[in-house]
């Protein structure tokens, strides 16, 4: 055989070889392929169908026919939708592979088919999908797959929801990201979460019956039911029962606590949680005995709170473990920051295989501030799927908050595969949405993570607030490249509103960390007032902040209902509070009550110019269950006629207003007149802002004095109507200025 024929067989070989390793479905803007669904075909195959002719015809402008199993021609080749398959290993499987030339895209039930579809579009066409507005799917007249293709699997995650409107309002994304429409699917509508006041309402029973709620100390309180007494678990099975009936088609409803610490503490149950090591003993003990009553349907109860802690007693077999983080620091995985959560999941593995998580990603009380969890999604789902957990809630804000469509796009990944590598998905996800300006904003992720990793003491809580990073991830020069990364990318999409849109929306987090900074008053960088006006700096970052929410549709500020609207005007007020002349400023404050917890318990927070905002966090000094009662000294006699002084409420977190703030004056500190007593205009009651501030001010005739005292009456404690019930009560007060 000659060199010359050697080599062109040779050719011919590799050129076969290269037919047999691909599957041309479209070249030159022609198909020879249908796509083929059986004969009894439901909607969601035909969607399915549907959506893989849809986006090859995006990519390709051709439009592939979709046939019945019943119609098919010889001559074609075809990609079959949905084909039942023997080697499924569940409903959730999906199997990609082919078969020659035909393609076989399928799964164990109809919703698997359709998320096999979008698999195919993404892993073997390119298709991305990064919003409900955005993808990336590419242009091409040919579409060729490499074979073999033989693609199979199976999430070991079988129920995922993140917590996102973006997937709630928008199903056809959510089935793109393989994620539920609904935070419960197949609950109970009306009972999902904290139901024992749904099924055993205070109003009803509580004053006939006090015997059915919880014992503290000498008292029952309706903050929790006991769980001891046999006409409670009657009733509860009674409405377990009516509810079923309500919604038929319903699998699952929830048995829990109230959202509340207060559980019963009465001689039988104590015997009981003592017994077992966890109050969740009388808790599992009462839900199997709900559940022996539906053996066909699921009993969903939490571990949360004074129930986290695993007890002896096994949870029936239709019984949910829903087991909640909400305790746990997040600058790091569970496995290293949050140990006790990690050894009460380890716990509950041993003691079912029914496990729901209940995870928590992102800052209730500041949705818009930076908090950099990013990097501990991954390894705190995969500890979770590693410990039984099949079901897998992630609490995000469910209104935007900060990289709000990242972090709905990345969560929604690692659920479907927790093993996925998630730089490499974050990277496309910021190149795929922000365009040019990602590289920047993948800078600002990087960095900002970076920067918390190095601060070990840092906790990152969920109810927290960026003043507490002011010496950490947000400190000033922090804050000043995070700007200029920024910066960057805004010029790198000038010349693409809807891109820098998106970028704009980014930055809304930097902003705002800028904007507390400025009213904490501790930078010479960012400062409210300058010369007496209001900084141009300032002014940027209102106006730009305040565009942004309004051309993305943002409103929410936090959990508590505390809307961008409200925070705008209370910085608008805190810019005329800094505006006023103030002779208390740096003054000497001595306290005659004792506070706790918060600014170190410095009296001098009252005078040290820095202005409090919508969180117990930032600037403001707390009274736990008594009176604040402060005197400040000017120094020598001056002249005033106007005394203001900040209240916050946050009644969710047991921080009231004063029940009145009085204020007097005195020349020797010890012998005092009353100037004025403000009562409380806004009385607490269920009606109440979950979220407020006021401002308790005086004026009165001009008067000369150097002693200053301020009295703020505490309510003492949470009244009977509130989940807190008994428990003290906080006030928190911020800067006093006197003029």
């Amino acid at each position: 055989m000659s060199v010359k024929l050697l080599f062109l067989l040779l050719i011919v070989g590799l050129l076969s070889c290269t037919q047999q390793n691909e599957i041309t479905i479209i070249t030159n803007g022609i198909s020879e392929y249908e796509i083929v669904i059986p004969d009894n075909s439901d909607k969601t195959v035909e969607k399915a169908a549907t959506e893989l002719q849809t986006y090859l015809e995006k990519i390709s402008s051709v439009t592939i026919p979709i046939v019945k199993q019943n119609n098919l021609e010889t001559s074609k080749k075809y990609i079959f939708v949905g084909r039942e398959c023997d080697n499924l290993k569940s409903s959730h499987s999906i199997l990609i592979k082919n078969e020659g030339e035909n393609i076989v895209i399928t799964g164990g039930s109809s919703q698997s088919v359709l998320y096999a579809v979008y698999e195919f579009l993404e892993k073997y066409a390119g298709c991305k999908w990064y919003s409900p507005t955005v993808e990336s799917i590419p242009d091409s007249k040919n579409i060729s797959i490499n074979t073999p293709l033989n693609y199979s699997y199976t999430p070991e995650i079988k129920t995922r929801t993140v917590h996102s409107r973006l997937f709630y309002e928008n199903p056809e994304f959510a089935d793109k990201l393989h994620v539920t429409y609904t935070a419960f699917p197949g609950y109970v509508p009306t009972a999902r979460v904290h139901t024992f006041n749904r099924f055993v309402p205070a109003k009803s029973f509580y004053e006939s019956h006090p015997e059915y709620y919880a014992m503290r100390g000498e008292k029952r309180l309706h903050t929790q039911l006991c769980l001891t007494n046999k006409d409670v678990l009657q009733i509860v099975t009674d409405s377990v029962k009516a509810y079923f009936e309500r919604y038929p088609d319903a699998d699952v409803i929830s048995v829990s606590q109230d959202d509340n610490t207060q559980h019963c503490q009465c001689e039988k149950c104590k015997k009981i949680d003592d017994e077992e090591g966890s109050p969740s003993a009388t808790m599992i003990r009462f839900v199997n005995a709900v559940a022996a009553e539906f053996p066909d349907k699921t009993i969903s109860t939490l571990a949360y709170q004074y129930t986290r802690k695993p007890c002896k007693t096994k949870p029936a077999d239709n019984v949910l473990i829903t087991l909640c983080s909400i305790e746990c620091d997040r600058s790091a995985p569970i496995e290293e920051n949050c140990t006790d959560f990690a050894e009460d999941l380890r716990g509950w593995k041993k003691l079912t295989e029914n496990i729901r998580i209940w995870d928590y990603t992102t800052q209730f009380t500041n949705f818009l501030a930076p908090f950099p969890n990013i990097r501990t999604l991954q390894p705190n789902i995969q500890f979770f799927r590693d410990n039984n957990a099949t079901w897998i809630f992630e609490q995000h804000s469910n209104n935007p908050s900060e990289l709000f469509e990242l972090r709905s796009y990345l969560t929604a990944k690692l659920l479907w595969n927790p093993d996925l590598f998630a730089d490499s998905l974050i990277t496309g996800f910021t190149n795929g949405y922000y365009e040019e300006a990602g590289i920047y904003v993948k800078k600002y992720i990087d960095l900002v993570h970076d920067e918390i990793q190095k601060d070990d003491d840092f906790f990152l809580f969920l109810y927290g607030d960026p003043a507490q990073a002011f010496n950490s991830f947000l400190n000033p020069e922090l804050l000043k490249q995070y700007n200029t990364f920024f910066d960057d990318a805004e010029k790198a999409v000038a010349n693409k509103p809807e891109v820098l849109q998106r970028v704009r929306t980014a930055r809304i987090s930097t902003d705002y960390a800028m904007l507390e900074m400025a009213r904490n008053g501790k930078s010479p960088d960012f400062q409210l007032l300058e010369n007496g006006r209001i900084s141009d700096n300032i002014k940027l970052r209102l106006t730009r902040f305040k565009e942004s929410c309004q051309n993305s549709k943002i409103t929410m500020m936090n959990e508590m209902g505390y809307s961008v609207d409200e925070y705008l005007d209370l910085y608008a007020a805190t810019l005329k509070r800094a505006a006023l002349p103030n002779i208390a400023r740096g003054k000497k404050v001595t306290l005659q009550t004792k506070p706790k917890k918060y600014v170190g318990e410095n009296p001098q927070s009252l005078t040290d110019g820095a202005l409090g905002g919508s969180n117990f966090y930032a600037n403001y000094l707390g009274f736990e269950g008594n009176n604040l009662s402060a005197v400040i000294d000017l120094g020598s006699a001056m002249e005033f006629s106007t005394i203001s002084t900040a209240f916050l409420q946050v009644t969710n977190h047991i921080v009231f207003f004063p029940e009145s703030v009085t204020y007097s004056y005195s020349n020797d500190g010890e012998n005092f007149r009353e100037l004025e007593k403000i009562t409380n205009s806004k009385p607490l009651s269920k009606a109440s802002k979950k979220n407020d501030i006021e401002y308790f001010t005086a004026t009165f005739p001009q008067t000369k004095a150097r002693y200053i005292k301020v009295e703020a009456k505490n309510i003492s404690k949470a009244p009977g109507w509130h989940n807190a019930a008994g428990l003290p009560a906080w006030i928190f007060v911020d800067e006093v200025i006197v003029n």
